[in-house]
């Protein structure tokens, strides 16, 4: 079996009100890979890790436990 037939494959098996998130993801996908073939250059180049090694420290604050406001904002709460 092909790859085409084996995406089919799992396609089909996904439910039909989660379809539109695996056709977004596919459209999307390949608008990218078409502009990457229109235009070799323009594609989406990784940045160097490190670029502001010495310029940015993260602050001791960070590492501090949330405020229960705080973790209720990110549960939903």
């Amino acid at each position: 079996m092909i790859l085409q037939e084996k995406i089919i494959e799992e396609i089909k098996q996904i439910p039909n009100d989660k379809l539109v998130e695996i056709y977004d993801l596919i459209h999307y996908f390949r608008l990218g890979v078409t502009q990457e073939k229109d235009n070799p250059k323009a594609a989406i180049k990784q940045r160097p890790i490190g670029l502001s090694k010495e310029t940015f420290q993260v602050p001791s604050s960070f590492f501090e436990p949330l405020s229960d406001d705080m973790l209720d904002a990110f549960e939903g709460k």
